[in-house]
């Protein structure tokens, strides 16, 4: 594995496998009480631009787990919220701890701080990516299906950085992908230069339903970001007509697991009903956040 984790595009199918594997074993060790202390006096620090519950917690708890310790930095406690040159905080940091994960808007933020901190950097979300939770999507997937090769996705919404990078992880270990947004919300140019590269693999639609047929797995998310607050109204309208519900599980294939991410807006992009009828595979993919990972983090910082 490279020494980052910026985003899905820098990973081989290869890394990503190693990953799952990684977590997959971790996963079994914990349920079974046997210790992986792999990171016995290590130190994280986690970077928050942005609120989260599942981040911090799963990192925190993974980084105690792997034997280590996490610090919780928000902008009010750093003086990269007033105004300290990236680089500089980077350098700085780079100094007194191990890794560092960060949960920001700006991906280039990210990727300043892997080029100026010496130390392995890890992306919990940017605008652009969210890597940790497609990596605990693909762990989850394969838990559901056994294998990853040959299914196909149905991503239904906003082309954010979810989509993404799950457009990105799919194609990468040998899925079908298909992604329906509504017109002026499709991914970043980046994503769709690389999945191009796939062909017919490939399908980027607007309907909904033309996204959702014959698919092994459906994905959706929260129309409106966070920081996208003053828009909302302006994308419920957007994306009337793309919700995950019984109508467009009526499209997938009989044994069709839904994710989502969370947190989940019930009666928005998904329906109250589907929601609790795939809420035990959609909080296995909350709970698999940590076994990622602590796949990650064990190997980028032993």
């Amino acid at each position: 594995m490279k020494k980052h984790l910026l985003k899905m595009l820098d990973l081989s199918k290869e890394d990503i496998l190693e990953i799952l594997n990684l977590a997959d074993q971790m996963k079994y060790d914990l349920k079974n009480g046997i210790s992986h202390r792999v990171l016995e006096g290590k130190t994280l620090a986690m970077i928050f631009q942005k609120a989260s519950t599942r981040t911090r917690v799963s990192f925190e708890t993974g980084m105690y787990q792997l034997g280590g310790q996490a610090l919780f930095l928000s902008d009010k406690d750093l003086q990269i919220g007033r105004g300290e040159p990236i680089e500089d905080t980077a350098r700085v940091l780079g100094r007194y701890v191990n890794g560092i994960m960060i949960r920001t808007f700006a991906q280039e933020e990210v990727e300043a701080l892997a080029e100026w901190s010496g130390i392995p950097v890890i992306n919990g979300l940017t605008d652009f990516a969210h890597p940790c939770q497609v990596l605990a999507d693909l762990m989850t997937i394969r838990e559901q299906h056994s294998v990853l090769e040959g299914l196909k996705m149905a991503y239904i919404g906003d082309g954010n950085n979810m989509a993404n990078s799950l457009i990105v992880g799919a194609l990468k270990c040998g899925m079908k992908m298909s992604v329906a947004t509504p017109k002026g919300y499709e991914p970043h140019p980046d994503v769709l230069a690389f999945a191009a590269e796939y062909g017919d693999d490939f399908a980027p639609v607007n309907n909904p339903a033309e996204a959702a047929q014959n698919a092994d797995v459906l994905v959706t998310d929260v129309w409106a970001s966070m920081g996208q607050e003053d828009e909302a109204k302006e994308r419920m309208k957007a994306f009337t007509g793309f919700q995950i519900n019984d109508g467009l599980m009526k499209k997938a294939n009989e044994k069709a697991i839904v994710l989502h991410c969370l947190p989940a807006h019930r009666g928005e992009e998904i329906t109250t009903e589907i929601f609790e009828k795939h809420a035990n595979v959609i909080f296995d993919e909350a709970e698999n956040r940590l076994h990622a990972q602590k796949a990650v983090m064990a190997l980028l910082m032993q």
